[in-house]
């Protein structure tokens, strides 16, 4: 396993995940990587782990570059088991080593791990002396564990920026200079609709410090370096912490014997009709993760389904559980479905949406079948009402 020299003495160390296709419910038909980096200097600082399965990888292309126990450092700027996985047997090698982490991440560490090791608990505004550079520490609480820091090297210009700004990629390119640029921004926001965007407000945040920096590279813990385009993604981040959207609708559905999604084409034709960008996905064909990177954007999200039994069809009801912790604000929703003889379904479609704090501004029930003077009727409100 060999190291990637990102920059003078400072090298990729971290690991390539090929098989990773599920990451908490999330998707990743990419795979991932859990980038780690080792900065050579007077104190030779390892900048996090990876996930414990792929701790050799990390030991590998450490000993590529130098002898691991010589290592002084160890910076865990998140101590989330895809981050820090390795750090028990790492930290067995290097046990005079100081782990450099947050409070609250050094109470985590020893939750996780019960292992005492040398911790020194850095603050925003804290500096680190490592030789001929210095190492600026930033805390990011909640970009989305309450431990969250990120890390600048002001000297190499570089931001070891955590999750941020990551992507779920498995690849053996590095940089963004090397990959094509498109899937590496679909990956980010497909990320930050999955990870990070209940974390908004405090992404905003972030966001002045990280525009207040001298920046020639950004180096995520996950997937892609930027180097060649980190005005685009730092504009997009802004974007979607900011939670403005585009003219575009999101239909979600899925039904039982068709009318449902009967309904579901004619609200499509609504927003045709009216000039919106539009996605429609039935449920039994995608996969929510998939769908969260389309509603990142998305003014009107259109939820639909049957009554079954007591309530909704159950992949309706766990798209809506996965949308309400995602919390998106600021938009509005149309709800729709069909019901033979209990009217259940639009009664929790209804609570959803209040419990999330979504606008509804239109709902249509249908008893069995959709006539067309019904779907008529619909087609018009519709439009009426965007």
């Amino acid at each position: 396993m060999k190291a990637i020299e990102v920059r003078k003495d400072i090298y990729w160390v971290g690991a390539i995940d090929w098989k990773l296709r599920n990451f908490h419910g999330y998707l990743t038909q990419r795979g991932s990587t859990y980038n780690a980096y080792l900065i050579i200097d007077e104190k030779i600082t390892l900048i996090d782990t990876v996930k414990g399965c792929l701790t050799k990888e990390l030991i590998d292309r450490i000993s590529d570059v130098i002898d691991l126990k010589k290592i002084d450092y160890v910076v865990s700027n998140h101590v989330e088991m895809d981050h820090s996985g390795a750090m028990p047997e790492i930290m067995d090698m290097i046990p005079n080593a100081t782990v450099l982490t947050s409070v609250a991440g050094e109470k985590e560490h020893r939750l996780i791990y019960k292992k005492d090791w040398k911790f020194q608990a850095v603050k925003s505004g804290d500096i680190v002396n490592i030789g001929k550079r210095n190492l600026h520490f930033v805390m990011t609480p909640m970009v989305h564990w309450p431990d969250n820091m990120v890390t600048y090297c002001p000297e190499e210009k570089i931001l070891f920026s955590n999750d941020a700004f990551g992507q779920h990629i498995a690849s053996s390119e590095r940089f963004d200079s090397e990959y094509p640029v498109e899937t590496i921004m679909e990956e980010a926001k497909k990320y930050y609709a999955n990870i990070v965007l209940p974390y908004s407000n405090q992404v905003i945040g972030v966001m002045e410090i990280v525009r207040s920096l001298d920046l020639e590279m950004i180096c995520p813990s996950h997937g892609i370096i930027w180097k060649n385009h980190i005005p685009s993604i730092l504009d997009m981040y802004e974007k979607w912490s900011s939670n403005k959207t585009d003219k575009k609708a999101i239909i979600v559905y899925d039904t039982m014997w068709h009318s449902t999604e009967i309904i579901a084409n004619t609200i499509k034709d609504a927003f045709e009709a009216k000039g919106y960008n539009y996605y429609i996905f039935d449920l039994k064909d995608t996969h929510i993760s998939d769908i969260m990177g389309h509603i990142i954007e998305a003014e009107y999200i259109c939820i639909g389904s049957p009554t079954l039994n007591k309530g909704i069809i159950p992949t309706v009801a766990s798209f809506l559980t996965y949308l309400q912790g995602l919390a998106p604000k600021g938009r509005k929703a149309i709800l729709f479905g069909s019901y033979g003889w209990a009217q259940a379904n639009m009664k929790v479609l209804e609570r959803y949406m209040e419990e999330s704090n979504i606008e509804v501004v239109s709902k249509y029930n249908i008893n069995f079948i959709p006539s067309q003077d019904q779907l008529d009727t619909i087609l018009n409100d519709v439009k009426e009402k965007i």
